[in-house]
């Protein structure tokens, strides 16, 4: 038995495959494109890559076990993350259109879904912009010797070290008072902090030189940026491996504690 739901005018909005082909030829002059299919996949594979998998995962492999996470992590990867990303990418490439034009193609009151799926990109860009505004903040500082980061700075007296900095760390008190200058209390906006907002300034201009002209631009620009966070997990992988302890953690991230699991579920 077959469940058809009513969906009046989809065939129309739906384009068969040979009136597509003439679409693209139709639309291929014009139409920005790859120079070649390594940077399609490179941009594909670039978004792979991104603090989840820096911060998040390895802090969630932590706290629920280890290799018990990876058991409800494997599942739900193949049950749904792969689907819904070729999913994805067979209606992009059938439809020809973006993600609000996809969903209004499938079914008009579906548009809402599309324009969703626009506005969670771009409050993921705003917060992953300011964190590339850190990036450049320390990339500039770190052309330093020694680091600023690497001891505690000298009192108003200059009789001793910053009383807060000795009771926390260099790398805490360089972070919260002077990266980000945050003040003693949530009432107290503390006012412009202009080295951040010259910092988010560059990023937003290093986004907007590689989106300026599409793809064309874009294109070159994944050669860099979605090969160098591969590379630098590389580094981070032989580092950690190298510490005391690693093959402990190795264990405990690929052993399986069910306890956990039972009592999470």
């Amino acid at each position: 038995m077959r469940l058809v739901l009513p969906n009046p005018g989809l065939e129309q909005r739906i384009p068969d495959y040979e009136k597509v082909e003439k679409l693209e030829q139709q639309e291929l002059q014009g139409r920005p494109k790859w120079d070649n299919k390594a940077q399609y996949i490179l941009t594909c594979v670039g978004f792979c890559i991104g603090l989840g998998n820096v911060w998040r995962f390895p802090y969630l492999c932590q706290s629920h076990g280890g290799g018990a996470f990876l058991i409800p992590y494997l599942i739900l990867l193949v049950l749904e993350g792969t689907p819904l990303l070729l999913l994805e990418f067979a209606i992009g490439q059938r439809l020809r259109k973006g993600s609000v034009g996809v969903w209004r193609a499938i079914n008009p009151y579906l548009t809402g879904l599309g324009i969703s799926s626009m506005l969670v990109s771009f409050l993921i860009g705003l917060y992953y912009n300011t964190i590339t505004a850190w990036i450049l903040w320390y990339l500039f500082n770190s052309f330093q010797d020694p680091l600023p980061w690497n001891q505690c700075p000298l009192n108003d007296n200059k009789t001793g070290y910053v009383a807060e900095c000795q009771d926390s760390s260099t790398v805490d008190y360089f972070f919260y008072r002077v990266t980000l200058n945050s003040s003693s209390s949530i009432g107290d906006s503390g006012g412009i902090h202009w080295p951040m907002v010259v910092s988010l300034l560059a990023a937003w201009t290093i986004i907007f030189i590689c989106c300026i002209r599409g793809i064309s631009t874009a294109g070159k620009a994944v050669y860099v940026t979605a090969v160098l966070p591969y590379f630098v997990l590389a580094i981070f992988l032989i580092r950690g491996l190298t510490l005391k302890g690693a093959l402990n953690g190795v264990k405990f991230l690929f052993t399986p504690v069910v306890s956990l699991c039972k009592n999470k579920s």
